[in-house]
């Protein structure tokens, strides 16, 4: 089992003009997130555009990362797939590869009961010997984890965390409810959220925005670690302008454009996923000088 906790980047994807991926930038940005000091690094999630990428490039993506960090930090896997057979497929594969943990998107398309979310939990747990990590974000796959569910899958042997992407503080706060007295690891999947579900008993969070301002987020934690909250809630308080242009889009997009924007070539999303919309990404230009200048 490893220590889940901190500030986890949801790293994006690097691509090229042609939509391959862009090994070379994506080996770029393992080491600058790990020079920012960030707790753990997770590959094609949903920023990662995992919904629009083959099993062979997931498993290189996860490949060139196990391969750039070199042991120096967990690395998370996001191996979710509609069905049960192919997430215990691609999971098994990533942890072949050395994925440290998995972070497994709730089964998405398709209505299920919980019983059946359930079930597709515990199969997958008792398929793969490293630890398993829930993903709710209700608003993209329109399946909703209840706290209930959670609290029973948290018993499960294998099973070690929760992310919480539905924005909905109320849930993080029922999902520590009902894993109350144990060891699993509730994080927040919204940045907005991250340093509210730490003062509430949460681990952490794995955060899109780190693309950007990896040192920003890490310093949330460090300083609420330290007991600084003043510290800690002027640095969450200082991601609001950006992600407030989560308006102007598809969220994805707008952190790649605005990575680019700061000088890291990680190209586009892949199509229909991306926007050229030159008002789009003079917002964003106008927000990052106006609110960011000078923020690693």
């Amino acid at each position: 089992m490893i220590d889940i906790h901190g500030v986890i980047p949801a790293l994006v994807t690097p691509m090229n003009p042609d939509e391959s991926v862009n090994e070379k930038e994506l080996r770029n940005q393992i080491r600058r997130q790990i020079a920012a000091g960030v707790h753990g690094l997770f590959v094609f999630g949903t920023n990662g555009e995992f919904y629009a990428m083959s099993e062979a490039e997931k498993l290189r993506v996860l490949e060139i990362t196990v391969e750039e960090n070199n042991g120096r930090l967990p690395v998370y896997a996001g191996t979710g797939c509609p069905g049960t057979a192919d997430t215990v497929h691609l999971s098994r594969e990533c942890e072949k590869i050395g994925a440290d943990a998995l972070s497994v998107i709730t089964p998405y398309f398709a209505a299920l009961s919980q019983k059946e979310l359930i079930t597709h939990y515990e199969t997958l747990a008792g398929s793969v010997s490293i630890p398993v990590i829930l993903y709710n974000i209700p608003a993209r796959t329109n399946v909703s984890m209840t706290p209930d569910t959670v609290g029973k899958l948290s018993k499960i042997p294998g099973i070690a965390g929760v992310k919480d992407s539905s924005g909905n503080f109320d849930t993080i706060l029922q999902f520590l409810e009902h894993t109350a007295g144990s060891d699993f690891a509730v994080l927040s999947g919204n940045d907005s959220l991250l340093l509210w579900a730490l003062q509430a008993g949460g681990r952490g969070g794995v955060c899109g925005i780190a693309n950007l301002f990896p040192r920003t987020l890490v310093s949330v934690y460090e300083l609420w670690k330290k007991g600084d909250f003043a510290g800690a809630k002027k640095a969450q308080d200082s991601i609001r302008a950006i992600r407030n242009c989560f308006r102007l889009g598809n969220p994805n997009s707008i952190v790649k454009m605005a990575a680019n924007l700061l000088g890291y070539p990680v190209g586009p999303c892949r199509k229909p996923f991306w926007s050229e919309d030159p008002a789009v990404a003079e917002e964003i230009a106008r927000v990052l000088k106006e609110h960011y200048a000078g923020t690693e």
